[in-house]
Formats: C-alpha cells, sequence, structure tokens
C-alpha cells in the first residue's frame, strides 16, 4: 500500500493485510519484517502508510498508520461468538535495528473507526501530518469533535502543537489542522514551496488536489 526508502537504498513496503516487507538490493526479503502491531484487515481498511523520521539516520524512527481492531460497540457477536470488530485509525512509532521494528508504540488513536485509508507525512515544519477518512456519516468531516475527515498535526512524539488552528478551542479536537476532506489517498510535500498538497478522491468527477492551509475546510 506505501513505500519508503532507507539512506541504505533498501525499500519498505507496506501491505494492506498487515505486514511490513523489505526490498534489500533489489530482491524482496521473504520474511516479513518483524514488531508490526496486529491490523484490522478488512475491507479498505489494514496497514497503511510508512514514512521515516527526517533525522531517522540518527533516531531510526518508523512510523506506521495502520487500523486498530476494536471492538464496535453494541453489534451483535460474530458467528464464531468472537466480538464484532472495526479498525481505529492508529499512529505508531518504531524502532528500526536493521532486522526488525523495537519498541513498536502507538503515539495516537484517533478514536475514528470504520474509515479507510490514512497517509502520513512530515512538513517542512518538522510535524508530522495524518489524514483521516470521512465515515459513512458524512457529517463527521465537518465535526470538529470528530476526527473523520480531517487532516491531523502533531509533534514527532504524537504530542499536539500549541500553535495547531484549533488547540485553544474547548469545542474542537485540537490535533486537527484541516477538515472537510472524503478521502484522502496522497499527501506530500512542494519541493518548490514547501507547502503540504493532498489528493483527495470524491465521488465520479469529485477528485481534488488540495494545498493545505490551517484550519481550512475542504
Amino acid at each position: 500500500w506505501s513505500i519508503a526508502f532507507l539512506p541504505d537504498g533498501n525499500i519498505f513496503v507496506t501491505e494492506r493485510g498487515g505486514r511490513l516487507r523489505i526490498i534489500r538490493n533489489g530482491v524482496l526479503d521473504p520474511n516479513p519484517v518483524a514488531g508490526v502491531p496486529r491490523v484490522q484487515a478488512a475491507g479498505l481498511q489494514g496497514l497503511m502508510d510508512v514514512v521515516l523520521h527526517p533525522r531517522f539516520a540518527d533516531n531510526h524512527y518508523v512510523y506506521l498508520s495502520y487500523h486498530k481492531p476494536v471492538p464496535i460497540p453494541g453489534a451483535p457477536p460474530t458467528a464464531s461468538g468472537a466480538p464484532a470488530m472495526a479498525g481505529e485509525t492508529t499512529l505508531a512509532r518504531g524502532t528500526w535495528n536493521g532486522t526488525a521494528l523495537t519498541d513498536v508504540h502507538d503515539i495516537f488513536e484517533s478514536g475514528a473507526t470504520r474509515t479507510e485509508s490514512s497517509r502520513i507525512g512530515f512538513g517542512r515544519d518538522g510535524m508530522l501530518y495524518m489524514t483521516t477518512v470521512a465515515t459513512a456519516k458524512a457529517e463527521d468531516a465537518q465535526d470538529l469533535k470528530s476526527q473523520s475527515g480531517k487532516v491531523l498535526r502533531f509533534k514527532d512524539d504524537g504530542t499536539i502543537p500549541t500553535d495547531n488552528p484549533f488547540a485553544s478551542r474547548a469545542d474542537a479536537k485540537k490535533e486537527i489542522y484541516t477538515l472537510g476532506h472524503r478521502s484522502s489517498l496522497g499527501l506530500t510535500v512542494h519541493p518548490v514551496t514547501g507547502e503540504m498538497w493532498l489528493n483527495e478522491n470524491g465521488p465520479n468527477g469529485g477528485d481534488e488536489i488540495n494545498i493545505l492551509k490551517p484550519g481550512k475546510n475542504y
């Protein structure tokens, strides 16, 4: 689902089903990378993006966006008697030791379930941006108390910057950077301007390229 290039020329590849793979010298290692958290892979959910910290050469931090399995409140159990599960959009950070991810832990759990893709990326400001997809309840994308249909902004440890556009409002999630998004499938830094560009897929004829501005409603 995503790729990230390591300084030594190796390549991380995420598989939506929950495996992180590595390509070394052009050859796919048959063994998945150890240390990836358990993933809810159903529908369009699963293991999503992988990015390296801008100072990866020093700290070896690797970030994953994925859907963590959580029980669906009030849902009847499955035929096997197990709880019905949904995926919660989650951000994790681990340390690459050359063969596996270690000290992997969640640094943000969105509370947004039954969402789909999630992209992450570092901006020129050193902050980490994360997209969430609007749920079937489309009005959640306009709700500042919901993380669905948003771009979120964090420091590299998952804490919230004090200059986020809604950081001082009691009626909003402080991690929200922009709102009103549907399905964000691409996120990148413009190489000249340094602006964050987002590829948002809509219904037929509704695709957009958005240049992200703090607090803007798309």
